[in-house]
Parts: structure tokens; sequence; C-alpha cells
């Protein structure tokens, strides 16, 4: 998946546990990827604008899933991104600044409206040139699907960690909530500009400094947003997800990054409104979703209800 993955189970960890763990992510790379060319995603993109593909009842899921985030965000969040990944090349080798008239001819192939998953788990790209590219939410679907497993298991407690996409599952031997750090956006690599205390959840970021390169004194980092072709810039340096479904939040961080902190603010309280989009509509989210705003003055904004969970210099609950 691109990134480092660590699982602890503390007290309960066995090394047919962790082999069982690790072998389903080692699974769900191979059937996403878009960079093996025998995964299931690689094999819709290449039919593209010819025929459907079968797949397997997981990639059926994760793609109907994603379809439903697009349609929830108004497209912030639009797995049919692949293109525009292509051309600007960021955390690959030949990362650049594409010329305009390249993404003037990839943006009108990216419109998650022109998917189609079949009811017999058939999946097509309307259009030639189209690609899906999941990497906005299949972090999130190992790490749940590994909390399954947990589950299943009965381990008591454990922290998944995929490059930055945490689970918290249970809590500490003490009782007590896990103590997981948000980073600093302008020093990832000092001392986290939040504490939060959960149980039971997933924290998820997105933010300027995961990946990114830059070019004639410009930094470019590598949440694009689908509407305009280039990184998005929305006034946020970071934005955090807390809920229980892994998957949720990590289409929702990448979604509200986009957004904005208002607009972002606004999808998740209308989540919660009997008025919004139901829950069910969504695939595995089903309780509430809060957010963290770090904004590029330093400011924090946070959900109401994380009131009393968070350790910062200063936040505006709203």
């Amino acid at each position: 998946m691109g990134t480092v993955c660590t699982v602890n189970a503390y007290d309960d960890g066995t090394k047919s546990l962790y082999d069982e763990l690790f072998a389903r992510l080692h699974e769900i790379d191979e059937t996403f990827s878009v960079t093996i060319d025998s995964s299931e995603i690689s094999a819709i993109n290449k039919a593209a604008g010819e025929r459907s593909v079968s797949v397997s009842s997981d990639t059926a899921y994760v793609v109907r899933s994603a379809l439903a985030f697009a349609e929830l965000t108004g497209g912030a969040f639009d797995p049919t991104v692949g293109p525009l990944v292509k051309i600007w090349g960021i955390n690959t080798d030949h990362a650049r600044v594409p010329a305009q008239s390249e993404i003037d001819a990839v943006l009108p192939l990216i419109n998650w409206r022109d998917v189609s998953v079949a009811d017999d788990n058939t999946v097509m790209l309307k259009r030639r040139g189209m690609a899906l590219d999941l990497g906005g939410i299949v972090k999130g679907y190992a790490a749940d699907e590994l909390t399954k497993i947990l589950g299943a298991r009965k381990v008591r407690r454990a922290i998944v960690d995929l490059g930055g996409n945490i689970f918290v599952y249970g809590k500490k031997k003490d009782g007590s909530p896990w103590r997981v750090g948000i980073k600093d956006p302008k020093d990832p690599e000092g001392v986290p500009a939040i504490v939060l205390n959960v149980a039971n959840s997933t924290i998820v970021t997105s933010g300027v400094y995961e990946r990114f390169f830059t070019e004639n004194g410009v930094r470019y980092h590598h949440i694009l947003d689908a509407k305009t072709g280039y990184p998005a810039s929305s006034g946020l340096l970071s934005s955090t997800i807390v809920c229980e479904s892994s998957m949720a939040a990590d289409a929702l961080s990448t979604s509200v990054f986009v957004l904005g902190k208002e607009s972002g603010m606004e999808l998740l309280r209308r989540m919660q409104s009997s008025a919004g989009t139901p829950l069910a509509e969504i695939p595995g989210l089903h309780a509430q979703v809060l957010g963290i705003f770090i904004e590029e003055d330093g400011s924090i904004s946070a959900s109401k209800a994380l009131e009393g969970s968070l350790e910062a210099p200063a936040v505006t609950f709203e």
C-alpha cells in the first residue's frame, strides 16, 4: 500500500495472529493496487470504455462505497482521479508539475458518475482513458478488515497503524483511553499539535506534509482537487476524521480537506442530522463522524463532541 503498516496486539499478539493479519493486508494490496499489473483495479482500468470486468465481492463493495462517498461529498472525493494522479506523479521518482494542456486533457475523464457497479459484481468505466485510484479509501477498508480479525480472535486491545490511518481497538490495559498524537503540519517530526484521548475509534488525517514535492520553490502536495486538477487549496494544512469506520474516515478526511473547514464541518454536521443524508446509505458507517481542522494560520477547530477529549493549546469547538 505504499506505506509502512504496523499492528500491535499487546498481550494477545501471537505469530498466527500476525500472520493472518498481514496475509489479509497482502491480499488487499494485490487486489486494489494500481501499480500491480495483475490487480483487479488494473483490470478495470485496462478495460475502460470497452467492457465491464467481473471482480470479487470485496472490490465491488469498496467501489460502491467510494461512489457513495463521491455522491455524499459532491465529488470532493472522486475515485476516478487516476489519470490526474498519474500525470502529477507525486510520491514517485517522476513527480512534476504537468502542463495546463495535460491537466485539461485528463479533467474530462474524472467523473465518478461514469462508473457502474452491477449486481453481479461487474465494474465498468464508461470512457477510454478513465482510471480508478482507490488510494483515498482502501487503507481505511484494510484497517476495518484487520479489526474484524482482531474481533474474531477475541483480541482485547490493539493498535493498527497503516501509514497514519490509526485504529485504536479496545482500551489500554488500565482501562484508560489511548492517546493519539496529531502531527503539527509545520513541524511533522516535532511535538504533536494535538493529542486525542479515544477508545475503539479510528483517526485518519490528510495533510500537506504527508506526500509532496517542491518545484521552483513551490510545494505541491498529493491531495488533488478533481475540479481544478491541482493540489487542493482550501486554507487547511490538515484535516482529521474520528469515527468507528476507518474506510469512512479515510474518504472523508480527503473530502473535507478539499472542501475546506466551513464546508467540511457543515458536511459532518449534515451527516449527523436527520435532515441530511442517512448514514445507512454509506456502507460501513453507523456512528457519529467528528472532525479536527488545522488551518494555514495555525488555528484549530474541532467538532463539539470532541470537547474534553483533546489536548491542544487552543481549540474552537463548533
